[in-house]
């Protein structure tokens, strides 16, 4: 641990990774003040009743599931698009809630997660090389000098993007849209379409009766149907955005709290105990996460967990794994088995998305839905030997048609990834995979919990 002085700046003392070189620091310095005046995107009585939340999913109270865009793009700034992802994650939630009978925490990467980490400061196409694209409020996509230059004036625009995320997403979940009548029937029309349409049936069912049920109680219109909670979430890349949207509220003096999202994390390139982005995050007052590479070190790890979380305290820290399909049996449960042993209150995570990166034979990135769901079912596998709680999911989704990962119940090919590769950055399950996916977790989950009340029921009648 560390005794450190800590203050919303005090990040600027110690090394850093993933930073924009930006040609103008008076202007960068201008856009800093500018937005430090900026009203908050969020709350802090909403980032402490996410952490109560994060806290019973660690215990096992709950279930997490963290999904969203891998960049959002100033671009696709629709409703629609907004409206279509948010749908998704609700659908999905709806079948996690059923399947593995607990709450399901809804967290979305979407409001703020404009920033990406570069495995190189620079990109060559055809001999020109030019810095490396680092999200829209750093610079722009196209393979232009022009765009590629370092813009502070970019963060404005993203607050501003943000808001009307943040606007749209409270309206959602609050007006009507989150009803569990109309999720259903949207995951019935799913069903009806899947060629795994069977396998879903009997849940889809058991989630009809029960809503039937409710409504025969007069519970139909209680807002706990009609309505949800939706919390958001980005990575705390860009430290100067982050700096400025910090604040101490008036309600919770001596605290500071990272007002651009409930949720921030680090990534798995930024973890250097000794950092910027730890000492960042270990000062603010929101829950926070962490991404577990397979590079990660059971003594390193452990040392993190007291640095982000030296209070010890339920909710605060969630460590969110990415090993890949191929390495999570081996490299995940000398972790589970280290943070155990050290007593750390964590909630563990995990992301079958970024470690199961590849390159296909027309240069696409891509990802294997096989691949995906082999992680999730390794990470639960895992947790299960070390008597230790899988506590959700952490997926890149959107709501479009795209196609952009191979696999799932459609068969999407190699061939397929041209049909409607819209990302700019890593490649996405599109809707259709998203829902299936959910499923899938859905009957681990069940399942986990039958074997669960079996071997209960077992131990009792042992005695």
């Amino acid at each position: 641990m560390t005794s450190r002085a800590w203050r919303p700046d005090s990040w600027r003392q110690m090394p850093i990774r993933q930073v924009p070189e930006y040609p103008d620091l008076a202007a960068l310095a201008a856009m800093e003040a500018r937005i430090a005046s900026f009203p908050p995107l969020v709350f802090a009585g909403e980032a402490d009743r996410l952490k109560a939340l994060l806290a019973k999913a660690g215990k096992g109270e709950a279930f997490v599931l963290q999904g969203g865009d891998c960049a959002e793009g100033f671009a696709d700034f629709r409703a629609d698009i907004i409206r279509d992802s948010f749908r998704v994650l609700l659908q999905m939630a709806v079948v996690l809630t059923f399947g593995g009978g607990l709450p399901v925490v809804k967290l979305g990467r979407m409001a703020g997660q404009f920033a990406k980490p570069r495995s190189s400061d620079t990109e060559t196409v055809g001999g020109v090389t030019l810095p490396s694209y680092r999200g829209d409020i750093v610079n722009g996509p196209d393979f232009t000098p022009e765009a590629r230059i370092p813009d502070p004036s970019r963060m404005e625009f993203a607050y501003l993007q943000a808001a009307g995320t943040l606007n749209l997403l409270r309206a959602f979940a609050t007006g009507g849209y989150a009803d569990l009548h109309e999720v259903h029937r949207w995951n019935l029309g799913f069903v009806a379409r899947s060629p795994l349409a069977a396998r879903y049936d009997d849940l889809s069912q058991r989630i009809d009766e029960t809503l039937r049920f409710m409504s025969a109680c007069g519970m139909g219109q209680a807002p706990q149907v009609r309505e949800t909670e939706f919390y958001t979430s980005h990575e705390s890349l860009l430290l100067p955005f982050e700096q400025a949207m910090t604040r101490e509220p008036s309600t919770h003096r001596g605290q500071y709290f990272a007002t651009s999202a409930h949720f921030l994390w680090i990534g798995d390139r930024t973890r250097q105990p000794d950092g910027a982005h730890v000492e960042f995050l270990r000062g603010v007052a929101n829950p926070i996460g962490m991404k577990v590479g397979p590079s990660m070190d059971a003594d390193e790890l452990v040392r993190l967990t007291e640095i982000l979380n030296p209070r010890n305290e339920p909710g605060r820290l969630t460590l969110i794994a990415r090993m890949g399909a191929t390495k999570v049996a081996e490299k995940l449960p000398p972790l589970l088995r280290a943070v155990a042993r050290a007593g750390a209150e964590v909630t563990w995570l995990c992301d079958p998305m970024h470690g199961n990166t590849v390159k296909a034979g027309n240069d696409y990135k891509t990802r294997s839905f096989d691949s995906i769901l082999g992680e999730v079912r390794g990470f639960f596998d895992a947790h299960a030997a070390a008597g230790t709680v899988a506590g959700g999911v952490h997926v890149e989704m959107t709501g479009q048609d795209v196609t952009e990962c191979i696999g799932g119940a459609h068969r999407l090919t190699e061939a397929d990834l041209a049909g409607n590769y819209a990302t700019f950055c890593d490649p996405r399950l599109n809707a259709e995979q998203s829902l299936e996916l959910a499923f899938l977790v859905a009957e681990e989950l069940k399942a986990r919990r039958l074997l669960a009340v079996r071997e209960d029921a077992a131990a009792v009648a042992a005695q």
